[in-house]
């Protein structure tokens, strides 16, 4: 029976989780699966540049691996932009180090974590009323870092 996958920290949740190639109907598409902690992999090590060292750090699991994690990532992306195969955001097992938060007057914020509980007011506007956004649903094992 293998290990039970231990949860990985993630720093971002993207606001667009579904990709699609122009021009080919949604129904006629394959479709490749991303998992949250897959796309943290990339965006810390292809967009901000990290060492494989500092992006395993930051997401708290080993160098090895965060390597398998970003290799997984890669050919998921590739076999999508090759074989003109949608792409779906979803899923995993990971733990988020900040959570965003908006108002009812629509101001949005990110909050770092520990956070032991969401604000009374918000910073701009000092409404009241203020709750977490999530844009994907956490249900899949994700969960907020307390």
């Amino acid at each position: 029976m293998p290990r039970p996958h231990k949860c990985r920290r993630v720093e971002f949740l993207p606001d667009v989780t579904y990709f699609k190639p122009a021009g080919k109907p949604l129904r006629e598409l394959e479709e490749v699966r991303m998992s949250i902690e897959e796309v943290e992999a990339l965006r810390l090590k292809d967009l901000e540049g990290l060492e494989q060292e500092a992006g395993a750090e930051k997401m708290n699991v080993s160098r090895p691996t965060f390597q398998r994690i970003l290799a997984s990532a890669r050919r998921k992306v590739s076999d999508a932009m090759l074989n003109g195969k949608a792409i779906r955001i979803d899923g995993g097992n990971f733990e988020i180090k900040c959570r965003r938060l908006r108002c009812h007057q629509g101001h949005e914020w990110k909050q770092e974590i520990p956070v032991s509980a969401i604000p009374a007011l918000c910073p701009q506007c000092h409404e009241p009323s203020v709750e977490p956004v999530t844009s994907i649903s956490l249900s899949t094992k994700g969960r907020i870092l307390e």
